[in-house]
């Protein structure tokens, strides 16, 4: 179990298996959008297991929810 603390978008992207440098990432967020209503773990582009840590991370207030609405938000913006 990993029990450091999260407080980067780049170690959230690691943990998602993504290119987690900054290019990356706003690659990422311009490319990937969520309807008003869709949840974040419901999005079409996260495999299986990304989607299952991502609802994990929110349902259990874990360390990474946090980062986890931010990406939320920035998805849905």
């Amino acid at each position: 179990m990993d029990t450091s603390n999260h407080c980067t978008m780049a170690t959230l992207f690691s943990q998602l298996g993504l290119d987690s440098d900054a290019k990356s990432i706003e690659t990422f967020v311009t490319s990937h959008r969520l309807q008003p209503s869709q949840r974040i773990e419901e999005a079409s582009f996260w495999n299986a297991s990304q989607a299952t840590f991502i609802k994990e991370a929110r349902d259990q207030d874990a360390d990474w929810a946090e980062l986890v609405d931010v990406l939320d938000a920035e998805l849905h913006h």
